[in-house]
């Protein structure tokens, strides 16, 4: 099928998509912006707009692409976080598949403007088939609209290829990465963190906070580092590549690129039981309270361990390629292509006077 993908966000994951839809027989067009942190060069398949939506010289690159759109003849049209009104006319070229990752915001700092609540809502009622990433926000968005809600497994925006080498050194140190924002848990991390430099278990190891963002700064116990800063993934990933755990350990969470980051990589992901996080886990280490510090204390314990941390990060890696990889995804969003293509096939011809 010939796919038009409207990602002006997701651009990193709608590449890996993208690609595996490509070698599953697709044929794909993007069409995104450069709002993404990581900063990529343009591909091939690649339409870049700006996203100033009151600058009118953005308006003729704009009508191009739309027209190349149109031309492209797509069989299905994926909109994801998609909230620019410009750019309906293109999810209007074949039956709409609307992304919808989060079903609420994570915290007051994610909270989007009417306008945009507004064109997402309008593409989600109006949209030919709803595709969410995990069960648990499929839920509430078919009890929200009234709708069925396809899931499609979220995989790591990150390509296989692009994987740091295994380290030859024994595994250390645990990571806290993306963007600090209040939903991530830091103060109940720091407070199991420093039970955990105080016992017994503790191995030598550092609790790194890799990430800007909004949170305030908070009073770090010993062998914490936080580098606040905006990172590309070629800064970060030998980090996570050799720790002993990443946490994902949330106070609200529908899924998490963090987790399924992490498993790809091999690496043990604590996480809560908040949202769609338990259902990305591996039975071998299952969620805890989002207010569980001593049983967060006891997992820092269990995974000092560098035998045990691998042994865990290699049973992640193996669920991550059975559950959540971008051939798996792939394969789910072909069954909602196929369903949204027979539809169209079947409704009837216009009739002609």
């Amino acid at each position: 099928m010939r796919v038009l993908w409207l990602s002006p966000w997701l651009r990193t994951l709608t590449r890996v998509q993208v690609d595996a839809l490509t070698a599953a027989g697709h044929e794909c067009l993007v069409v995104t912006t450069d709002q993404h942190y990581e900063k990529v060069a343009a591909r091939p398949d690649e339409r870049v707009l700006d996203p100033a939506i009151k600058d009118p010289r953005t308006l003729p690159p704009l009508a191009r692409v739309t027209a190349e759109a149109r031309r492209f003849r797509p069989d299905v049209v994926v909109s994801e976080l998609m909230h620019d009104p410009r750019w309906l006319p293109m999810t209007r070229l074949a039956p709409l598949v609307q992304v919808v990752h989060d079903d609420r915001p994570h915290d007051a700092t994610e909270e989007r403007p009417w306008h945009r609540r507004a064109v997402l809502d309008h593409q989600t009622r109006s949209a030919a088939a709803v595709v969410a990433p995990s069960a648990h926000v499929a839920a509430v968005l078919s009890a929200r609209f009234g709708r069925r809600v396809d899931v499609v497994p979220l995989t790591s925006d990150v390509p296989e290829a692009a994987l740091p080498p295994v380290p030859s050194v024994e595994r250390r140190d645990f990571v806290l990465l993306g963007r600090m924002s209040p939903y991530k848990n830091v103060g109940v991390a720091l407070e199991a963190w420093a039970a955990h430099v105080a016992s017994p278990e503790y191995r030598g190891d550092r609790l790194l906070l890799l990430g800007n963002g909004p949170l305030e700064s908070v009073r770090l116990p010993e062998h914490v580092e936080w580098r606040r800063e905006h990172f590309a993934y070629a800064d970060v990933l030998p980090d996570l590549a050799r720790a002993k755990g990443s946490l994902a350990h949330y106070r609200l969470a529908t899924q998490s690129g963090v987790q399924v980051l992490s498993m790809q990589l091999g690496i043990p992901t604590i996480v809560s039981d908040s949202g769609g996080l338990p259902e990305f886990c591996p039975p071998s280490l299952p969620p805890l309270g989002v207010d569980d510090v001593a049983g967060l204390t006891r997992v820092f314990g269990r995974l000092a361990v560098p035998a045990v941390a691998a042994e865990l990060g290699a049973a992640a890696r193996e669920h991550y390629l059975a559950h959540f990889s971008a051939a798996r995804a792939a394969e789910a969003w072909t069954r909602v292509f196929a369903r949204v293509g027979t539809r169209r096939a079947a409704a009837p011809a216009p009739s002609v006077t």
